[in-house]
This record gives C-alpha cells, structure tokens and sequence, in this order.
C-alpha cells in the first residue's frame, strides 16, 4: 500500500516514539525495543530523523546517530535476521522533554513523505539497488562523526538516509534518486566550507 491508500509508514514511526518519549529520559534502547529486533527499516529511520530534529544541536549527538545508522545499515548489507547495536550506543540518554520536542517537530516532515511517497520507479529498488541504497547509508552513518563540525553537514546526510529508508520502506524509487542527491549536496558543504578557509 502507498501513502495514498492511508498507509503512513513514516507518521507510523514517530506515533510510536510519541509513546516511548514520554518518559522522563529515554535511552536509545528504549527507542528501539518499540520496533522489535528485526524491524531494521524502522530502527534505521529513528537515528536519521533524530539528526535532522532539533535534537542534533547536542554535542556528539550527530555522531551517535552516524555510527547507529551505520552499524544498522552494515547488518542490512549482510542480511543479518537480528539487530545488533553496541552496549555503548544503546545507553545514550536523551532528555524526555527535548526528545518529545524533537518527535513534534518529526511530524511535519513523516506527513510530507508519506504523502508523497508511492510506489514507482521499481528499477531502483531491485536486490542490487537496494544493497546500493544500504551502503550508502552506511556511508553516510560513518562520516557524520567527521562532519559533525561542519554545519548542516550531519543533518543533510540524516536528511539523505531518510529519504533512502522511506524508499526502501515504501518502494518508491524516487526518493532513491533524492536521497543520493542529498548525498551529493552533503558532499559539497565541506568542499565549500575548506575553500572558504
């Protein structure tokens, strides 16, 4: 189903961190114990739409969310069943008011991709393509920590693997091709920036 037949895949991912954050402080276990093990697309959607929420204003948080969206998209790239995440990363905490500040502001951007997002341009999401789109979010998670001092540069890159996620979740090829052209924008900020130095 498409967004157009009521389907709201990405509306449907921030009710349910609606209902996690209401707590006083969450963890990012807590985040993704709401989505079961083996909901990779969902669990990769949560780090990617925290770092382009508010949220990625906090020191080192851009960076957190860049190695959960790459140890999640390296185990896409597997065909791992289970997910995995170090110990590490799954006791950040996040400030429950903050992170239900960051979860309303989430709503804009879920409701526009899901009214937007339908099934089309499938060649982009056959089995090679979709190894693509997941080592590129990979890529993407990897090089937030190099880029958190550059800005907007982890917030593009979030930007780019959520649209690639939402093309996965909805087979929509389109958002496949604008996911890498955010990709491609993300790549230019630091090339801009260094030429300015």
């Amino acid at each position: 189903m498409d967004a157009q037949s009521g389907h709201q895949p990405v509306g449907e991912i921030v009710d349910r961190l609606d209902a996690v954050v209401k707590r006083d402080n969450v963890s990012l276990r807590d985040l993704f114990e709401e989505f079961g093990e083996s909901s990779f697309l969902p669990a990769l959607m949560v780090p990617s739409l925290l770092v382009v929420s508010p949220l990625s204003g906090i020191p080192l948080f851009s960076s957190v969310c860049g190695l959960t969206i790459a140890f999640i998209s390296a185990q896409m790239l597997i065909s791992r069943k289970h997910l995995w995440l170090p110990d590490m990363l799954m006791r950040m905490k996040i400030d429950g008011p903050k992170a239900r500040t960051a979860v309303q502001k989430m709503r804009g951007v879920g409701a526009w991709i899901d009214r937007h997002s339908r099934h089309r341009l499938p060649v982009f999401l056959t089995a090679p393509m979709r190894k693509w789109l997941q080592l590129l979010c990979m890529l993407c998670g990897f090089a937030m920590p190099f880029l958190e001092i550059v800005p907007f540069s982890s917030s593009l890159l979030g930007s780019a693997v959520t649209l690639l996620a939402t093309a996965m979740l909805a087979r929509d090829g389109l958002f496949a091709l604008l996911g890498s052209i955010a990709i491609a924008t993300a790549a230019l900020v630091p090339v801009g920036v260094i030429g300015a130095i």
